[in-house]
């Protein structure tokens, strides 16, 4: 019981960095993940101990453990989006992949080895997220709509003038009637973080 607990709390921990950053799987999937690594690793290691007494029947528990990584990468998979050409989603399926692998440890009852992965990954996450964000690798996606393709124009000078770097680019025409209109989907790397303001208030 003892190992399930802790198994479901770090699996919580790092969950809610996940939740707190809005992304695809929270802190409810990966406390199940956690939980549910951490229940296979015990069965493995000791659901079959009467198999064995009466059979003489050996057992390798990391079959079971090596069941649990390859079969995690179903869930991950599904975290994984492409959006207007961008790939989004694979931190989250890494995380929910260590994740799996802080439940199978607790379970075998390598409790610092899950605490230490717990902390490692929650320093990762943040710390590389604020390094990123400081020296303006951090990335973000505007979408907006326009009746005046003469705004189009407008608003790709003030990126200009602003020295961020498109990274993906996508426009659609829609004609209703004699209106035509533009959607307009782009990813910027942006530098401070007043990307939103410049566009748009200045």
């Amino acid at each position: 019981m003892l190992r399930l607990l802790v198994a479901g709390i770090l699996g919580a921990i790092i969950g809610l960095d996940r939740e707190y950053r809005a992304k695809e799987a929270g802190y409810r999937t990966h406390f199940l993940v956690s939980l549910g690594s951490a229940l296979i690793m015990i069965v493995s290691q000791y659901g079959f101990q009467e198999i064995i007494k009466e059979n003489s029947v050996t057992l390798d528990p990391s079959r079971v453990a090596a069941q649990v990584v390859s079969g995690i990468g179903f869930i991950g998979a599904g975290t994984i989006i492409l959006q207007k050409q961008i790939v989004r989603g694979l931190t989250t399926a890494a995380g929910i992949w260590a994740t799996a692998g802080i439940g199978l440890a607790v379970g075998a009852g390598m409790y610092t080895i899950g605490i230490a992965t717990t902390v490692l990954t929650l320093i990762g996450l943040e710390l590389l997220s604020y390094i990123f964000k400081s020296v303006g690798m951090k990335s973000s996606m505007i979408s907006f709509s326009t009746n005046n393709k003469d705004t189009l124009k407008q608003i790709a000078d003030r990126f200009n003038s602003k020295d961020y770097m498109i990274v993906s680019y996508e426009m659609e025409t829609q004609h209703s009637g004699e209106m035509e209109s533009y959607q307009v989907t782009q990813w910027s790397s942006n530098q401070n973080g007043t990307m939103m303001k410049d566009i748009y208030f200045r």
